[in-house]
């Protein structure tokens, strides 16, 4: 009688989860597309043309028509942000009840498909001085002139809030319609009003979320560009600190300096990245979903 063939050891046998190698091709995608770029920039920003190893940021934050680019950048997206979030927390209320969700949600996300860049070119047909707007304003009366909403802090400052509502707006509807309605009804049925449910039960369970959901599209904005570009004034109000890397790369081929601006703008998201999320720690701990299902 013969023996049976010995079994070939497996991975799990030598200490390895199969499944967890399923993650390196991802995990492969990140280093290559994410982390060398970053590291690459990084290293690249300390080797400045002229000066030492910190020469880069010493001419950054020696000229103020460089630094001051920072101030306005978070003067588009602070307050972008803040009204994205304000906006999607009432509408998602209402949403979340209504019969014909899915179309409705379909209507609001609809400008992630067009872009940013087809966005801004239709916000110039319709704001501009010849638009659809000041030229129906104009036609009844209500204004004598066309009024200037394009090429100036506003122009951009609408295109931001009409390309980020929708990512705002879906990442708080899936965290307002994961809470569990009993919860509500138990409050109802003790006589709270809507708004006293609203402040107890619904905003201290989706605050975690937001902050999250705050940082995303606060990046998101920082990073602006072909907003700024097209619907701004580039070499004014809306000089934001991505034109100005991009001008130190394109314009005066400077890529070590255009490496240290984006270090800079990094610097920053993190920042208040960091800040938001250290804040969040002062509301509600316990889980976003409320304990639906």
């Amino acid at each position: 009688m013969t023996a049976p063939p010995a079994r070939r050891p497996t991975l799990a046998d030598r200490g390895i989860d199969g499944v967890t190698l399923l993650v390196l091709p991802a995990a492969l995608f990140v280093v290559l597309l994410f982390v060398y770029p970053f590291l690459y920039g990084l290293l690249l920003s300390f080797a400045p043309k002229e000066g030492g190893l910190l020469g880069n940021y010493a001419r950054f934050f020696s000229d103020p028509y460089m630094y001051g680019t920072i101030w306005l950048t978070l003067r588009l997206a602070l307050p972008v942000t803040v009204l994205n979030i304000a906006l999607s927390v009432p509408i998602a209320m209402q949403v979340r009840h209504m019969k014909h969700q899915r179309l409705l949600t379909t209507i609001l996300v609809l400008p992630i498909t067009l872009g940013t860049v087809l966005v801004a070119e239709g916000l110039l047909n319709y704001l501009g001085p010849q638009g659809w707007l000041n030229r129906t304003l104009i036609l009844f009366g209500l204004l004598e002139r066309p009024i200037r909403l394009v090429h100036n802090y506003w122009g951009v400052f609408i295109s931001l809030v009409i390309t980020g509502f929708p990512f705002t707006f879906l990442l708080t509807l899936s965290m307002i319609s994961g809470i569990d309605p009993a919860l509500e009804q138990a409050a109802a049925t003790l006589g709270a009003r809507a708004r006293q449910r609203f402040r107890h039960i619904v905003l201290p369970l989706i605050v975690p979320g937001l902050a999250v959901t705050f940082c995303l599209a606060f990046v998101d904005a920082f990073s602006v560009f072909p907003s700024a570009v097209m619907l701004g004034a580039p070499a004014g109000e809306t000089r934001v600190i991505s034109f100005a890397a991009a001008q130190a790369a394109f314009e005066q081929y400077d890529y070590s300096y255009a490496s240290a601006i984006a270090m800079i703008m990094a610097v920053v998201q993190f920042g208040f990245v960091g800040l938001v999320l250290t804040l969040r720690g002062l509301f509600y701990k316990g889980p976003a979903g409320g304990g639906k299902g």
